[in-house]
C-alpha cells in the first residue's frame, strides 16, 4: 500500500520499484547516502581545500583549531575557491556539450556525419544572421560550415564578447560591461577560472566570485545557449506533443531501450534505429511486439520535446527503473550517471552500453559513438538489444503511465501568443498571471523524492504563478499531473483563465538543463517588450533538489543575468560568512538579483511570491499581500 507520509518519493513507481529492488539485493543511491552519515562537516560548509599537495586543509569554523591553511588562505579563500571550481566544472560540462553540436553540425556540412541533417533550415538562418553571416543565396550545407566555424570562435579568446550575449537586454548588457561581467570566450572563462584558483593567485575572494559569475555566463549565453540552438537546427525545433510518464511507460511485450544521459547526438540516432522495418521484424520474430524506446534525465527530455518519446524517470529514478526487470537495453552518453548503474544492471538480464570516448563506466559495454559512425553503432546496438529479449526474467511494472504534455520552445509560445509576447505581457499587466518561475535542476538523495518539485510547484499554480521546468523536476511534475491542459483546474484564477484560453498547462516545459537558456531568451524578449531589465520582472528561479555542479553554474548565470533564484540545499558556503552574505544580499547591488535558500517548499513559496508582488508593485502594477 502507497503510504506518502513513510516513504523515500513522492511518487507511486519510485516506492514500489524501492521495494522491489530491496527485495532483489539491489544497493540503491538511498543506501549508500545512508552508509555515508555523518557527511563531512568540513567539506558541506566548504572549509576543506586540497588542490596542491601541501595540503590538505581545512579551517576550524569554531576558531578553536587552525584559522589558515599551509598556504595561509583562510575561510573567505576556501570558500570562494571551492565554489569557483564547482562553477568551472559546471561550465565546462555544458559548455563541452554544446561543442559537441557544433561539430555534428560541422560534420553535416562537410558530409562525413552520416545520418544526420538540417532539420529547421529557417532556425539556422536565423542564428546565421546572428553571427553576422549572409544568407541570401547561400546553399544551406555551406552555411551551417560557416555557423559551425562562427560557433567555434565563441569557444576560444578573439572576441571581445561571445556572440549571443547580444540577446540580452541592452540595459543588462551594460550593466555586465560596467561591472566586468561580460564573457570573452567560453573556454577562456573556464579556463581563467581554473588558473585563479590554483595556489598562488587570485586570493581576494570577491574578485574570484566575480570571475565565477563571469564564467558562468560564459556558459548560459555562451556554451548552453548554443547546445539548444544547434540542436534545434539538427534535429528540429521543439512543439507540443502529449507523451507519457513514469516507469508504466516500460511495456512488457515489446523490446524496451532506456537511453539516459545528457547527448542527443546518440539519442536521436537510437530513436531512428528503434525504427528500422529489419529490426522491427526481427523483434516479432523473438517474441516481442514491438520496440519501445524510453527515456530517462535530460536525453529523454530531448526526445521528448521533439518526438514524443515517454519518460521512464528522472535521475533518481535510474536503479530503479532497472530493477523492474523489463529493460532490455541501457544506452548512456554522459553526465548524472551513476556509475553503481552498470552493476546495478547485473542482477538482470539488462545489456549496458557507454557511448561517448568521455565517458566510461563500470559493468557496461562501451561503443563510440561519433558523427560518422553514429548511425551504424545505432543499428548495431539496438540489434543486439532486440536478440536479449530472450532472456529476460520476472518483469515487474508498477504503475500505468500517465498523459503528459511536453515540447514547449520559445518559438511555440510565441507562436501560441500570435507571435508576440504581447499577450502574456498584458495577462500579467492585468494580475492574471502574477509572474513566473522557472523551477529547474536535479534530485538529491538528502530530500524526499520529488517532494520539492511537486510541492513547491503546487503552490505557485494555485496563486496564478506561471512555472516552467526543464530537466528533472519536468518529469516530476509530469507524474504529479501537472501538464496536460486539464490540470489548468489547480491553477488560480488568472491563470486558470489563460490556460484555457491557449489550451496549454499550468507548467510548461521546456527540456532539457541545458534547455534553461530559453528561459532567458524568453525573459529578454519580455523585458524589451516592456522596456526594462530583466531584473525587474517579476519573475524568479528555483532549483529546490539541485545537486549537480552544473546546477551550481545554473543557479549562478541566472543571478548574474537578473533573475533571483532559490535553492532548496544548502551550497557548501556557509564557512564563510562573507560569502553567503554576499551571495544572499550584496549581489542585489551589483546584478540586481541574489540568491536564497530555503530546504522546506512550502516556506520557498512564500519567498518567491512576495518577490514577485514586490517586482510588480516596483513596476506600478497592482500587488497582493503574501
Amino acid at each position: 500500500m502507497f503510504d506518502p507520509e513513510h516513504s523515500l518519493s513522492v511518487t507511486q513507481d519510485a516506492d514500489r520499484l524501492y521495494a522491489k529492488a530491496r527485495e532483489d539485493g539491489i544497493e540503491t543511491v538511498w543506501e549508500r547516502h545512508t552508509a555515508q552519515q555523518p557527511q563531512c562537516g568540513f567539506c558541506d560548509m566548504g572549509l576543506s581545500c586540497r588542490i596542491c599537495v601541501m595540503g590538505p586543509c581545512r579551517v576550524d569554523p569554531f576558531g578553536e583549531g587552525p584559522q589558515r591553511g599551509v598556504c595561509g588562505a583562510d575561510a573567505d579563500i576556501i570558500v570562494a575557491r571551492n565554489l569557483c571550481r564547482m562553477i568551472a566544472a559546471g561550465a565546462a560540462s555544458h559548455s563541452d556539450h554544446g561543442r559537441d553540436l557544433v561539430e555534428v553540425l560541422a560534420g553535416v556540412a562537410d558530409g562525413t556525419a552520416k545520418g544526420y541533417k538540417i532539420r529547421d533550415e529557417a532556425k539556422l538562418k536565423k542564428l546565421a544572421a546572428e553571427y553576422g553571416i549572409t544568407t541570401d543565396g547561400e546553399d544551406v550545407l555551406v552555411l551551417a560550415g560557416e555557423l559551425a566555424e562562427a560557433m567555434m570562435e565563441d569557444y576560444g579568446m578573439r572576441r571581445r564578447a561571445i556572440n549571443l550575449v547580444a540577446r540580452a537586454p541592452q540595459k543588462r548588457r551594460e550593466l555586465w560591461d560596467r561591472v566586468g561581467l561580460t564573457p570573452r570566450g567560453i573556454d577562456r572563462e573556464t579556463s581563467e577560472m581554473m588558473h585563479r584558483t590554483h595556489m598562488g593567485v587570485d586570493n581576494d575572494w570577491q574578485s574570484l566570485l566575480l570571475q565565477g559569475m563571469r564564467n558562468a555566463l560564459s556558459d548560459g549565453w555562451g556554451g548552453s545557449m548554443i547546445a539548444t540552438e544547434v540542436s534545434d537546427i539538427l534535429f528540429g525545433v521543439p512543439t507540443p506533443r502529449v507523451t507519457s510518464v513514469n516507469a508504466g511507460v516500460l511495456k512488457k511485450d515489446q523490446v524496451n531501450i532506456v537511453v539516459h544521459g545528457h547527448n542527443p547526438v546518440v539519442s536521436e540516432m537510437v530513436s531512428q534505429a528503434c525504427t528500422a522495418p529489419e529490426l522491427l521484424a526481427l523483434a516479432k520474430e523473438k517474441g516481442a511486439q514491438g520496440i519501445n524506446l524510453v527515456g530517462l534525465c535530460c536525453t529523454g527530455n530531448e526526445l521528448l520535446m521533439r518526438r514524443g518519446i515517454a519518460m521512464a524517470g528522472n535521475h533518481l529514478m535510474t536503479e530503479l527503473i532497472l530493477s523492474t526487470g523489463a529493460v532490455d537495453m541501457m544506452i548512456v552518453d554522459y553526465q548524472c550517471i551513476m556509475p553503481s548503474v552498470g552493476q546495478a544492471a547485473t542482477c538482470y538480464h539488462t545489456k549496458m552500453i557507454s557511448t561517448s570516448d568521455k565517458a566510461r563506466f563500470p559493468h557496461m559495454e562501451h561503443h563510440e559513438f561519433h558523427p560518422d559512425n553514429a548511425e551504424a553503432k545505432a543499428m548495431q546496438v539496438v540489434r543486439t538489444a532486440v536478440e536479449n529479449f530472450v532472456n529476460r526474467g520476472r518483469v515487474f511494472i508498477p504503475v500505468e503511465p500517465r498523459e503528459a504534455m511536453g515540447g514547449f520552445s520559445v518559438e511555440a509560445i510565441l507562436g501560441a501568443l500570435g507571435g508576440t509576447p504581447a499577450p502574456l505581457v498584458e495577462a500579467v499587466k492585468a494580475g492574471k498571471i502574477r509572474g513566473a518561475v522557472g523551477i529547474v535542476g536535479c534530485n538529491n538523495p538528502k530530500i524526499k523524492h520529488d517532494y520539492g518539485h511537486v510541492t513547491l510547484t503546487r503552490r505557485l499554480v494555485e496563486n496564478d504563478i506561471l512555472v516552467v521546468d526543464t530537466g528533472c523536476v519536468s518529469v516530476a511534475n509530469a507524474k504529479a499531473g501537472y501538464k496536460m491542459p486539464e490540470a489548468a483546474e489547480m491553477a488560480g484564477p488568472g491563470l486558470k483563465e489563460i490556460c484555457r484560453a491557449l489550451g496549454i498547462p499550468p507548467v510548461l516545459h521546456l527540456g532539457s538543463c541545458v534547455d534553461n537558456v530559453r528561459i532567458l531568451v524568453l525573459l529578454s524578449a519580455l523585458a524589451d517588450a516592456l522596456g526594462v531589465d530583466i531584473s525587474d520582472l517579476p519573475v524568479a528561479g528555483s532549483a529546490p533538489e539541485w545537486y549537480s555542479e552544473k546546477a551550481v553554474t545554473i543557479a549562478v548565470y541566472f543571478v548574474a543575468s537578473g533573475v533571483t533564484t532559490h535553492l532548496g540545499p544548502m551550497p557548501p558556503i556557509t564557512g564563510s560568512m562573507n560569502v553567503v552574505n554576499l551571495l544572499t544580499s550584496g549581489l542585489n547591488d551589483v546584478v540586481g538579483a541574489t540568491f536564497a535558500v530555503e530546504p522546506d517548499p512550502e516556506k520557498a513559496a512564500v519567498f518567491l511570491r512576495q518577490h514577485i508582488e514586490d517586482k510588480r508593485r516596483a513596476l506600478g502594477l497592482d500587488a497582493r499581500r503574501v
